[in-house]
């Protein structure tokens, strides 16, 4: 890390004495790494950096070396930043995400400094979730979904999600399924013309979920990838993130309303004209099509990912059956 982001880490920090350095993760592809501080005196005992450095050789691990591929990165991240400035504040307690303490960038390089979530009461991660644990963060969706109803995305991206039509031409190509590549585009359409719209997270998997000691509030973290959509985007990835298939097919009414449920609530507590009724008959009649969605990304980008399932498989086809006969 060069002199000129130590010394701004230093100025935020209100201290020049950093005791320890912990490595949190390294960012997709060689772009950097994410890492938490520890101080001593200043004005917080500790903050997470993100600490973007673009490489001069790319080096993604499933070989998508692409100028599109590339470029996306670099967009996404202006995005997570535009989000931090702009957009984070309107979050409540019930969608709660990091504050954001500045932003410094220099040649190819930026420097994102974050609130700690451990020190915020949110230091447990999980690799899986029960039923119960799964509604705390089928919450924090619907709450961020309630929050940002309507509204225009903008500086962030016009579609949401990290799987976007759109943004991943090559993935399409190389799909071998021929069936869902000729659906792709009309896939895509159906979930773009919903009249409903939000904010999606755009990669809310459980691994950027962050959790209270007692597993009753929840965080979340890593806005590459927000932007418009429907919020059953989120739902489906979400529910993908952290079931097999039988679990994914047996669970799925309860999950979504669990979901609703909440939703519900979100947008009861705010004057914005939604008629409820009809937002939830739209999503969930989308629901299909977002998880047939990530699953058209999915067997482009990786055909031998072990979330290509009979379940995703009998979405696609349903969606894919209710194209045709439309």
């Amino acid at each position: 890390m060069n002199s000129y982001f130590k010394e701004e880490i230093s100025r935020i920090a209100g201290t020049e004495q950093i005791i320890n350095v912990e490595n949190i993760q390294s960012l997709w592809s060689g772009y950097g790494s994410i890492q938490r501080l520890f101080f001593k005196g200043g004005d917080y005992p500790s903050l997470v950096i993100k600490h973007i450095s673009y490489p001069e050789e790319m080096n993604h691990p499933r070989g998508w070396n692409t100028s599109v591929s590339h470029q996306r990165k670099l967009h996404s991240y202006q995005v997570e930043i535009e989000w931090y400035k702009n957009w984070r504040n309107r979050c409540t307690d019930s969608c709660y995400a990091p504050s954001c303490l500045g932003v410094v960038q220099q040649d190819n390089e930026i420097l994102i400094l974050l609130e700690d979530l451990n020190s915020k009461g949110f230091p447990l991660r999980a690799k899986t979730l029960d039923l119960e644990e799964m509604e705390i963060c089928l919450r924090w969706l619907a709450h961020f979904h309630g929050t940002f109803i309507n509204c225009d995305p903008s500086g962030l991206w016009p579609i949401g999600t990290y799987w976007h039509l759109d943004t991943r031409p090559d993935e399409l190509k190389l799909l071998a399924d021929k069936k869902l590549q000729q659906a792709a585009s009309g896939i895509d359409s159906a979930l773009n013309k919903a009249k409903h719209k939000t904010l999606v997270h755009g990669d809310a998997k459980l691994a950027n979920f962050c959790f209270s000691n007692d597993m009753t509030k929840v965080a979340a973290v890593d806005f590459q990838y927000v932007g418009g959509g429907c919020g059953v985007k989120d739902v489906a990835y979400f529910i993908g993130s952290c079931l097999y298939e039988a679990d994914c097919e047996k669970h799925e009414i309860q999950l979504l309303n669990i979901y609703f449920k909440h939703l519900k609530d979100a947008i009861s507590n705010g004057n914005n004209g939604v008629v409820f009724d009809e937002l939830e008959q739209e999503w969930r009649e989308m629901y299909p099509y977002a998880w047939a969605d990530f699953h058209r990304f999915l067997k482009g980008w990786s055909p031998g990912h072990w979330k290509i399932n009979s379940y995703s498989e009998k979405m696609a086809k349903k969606v894919i059956d209710h194209l045709k006969s439309s």
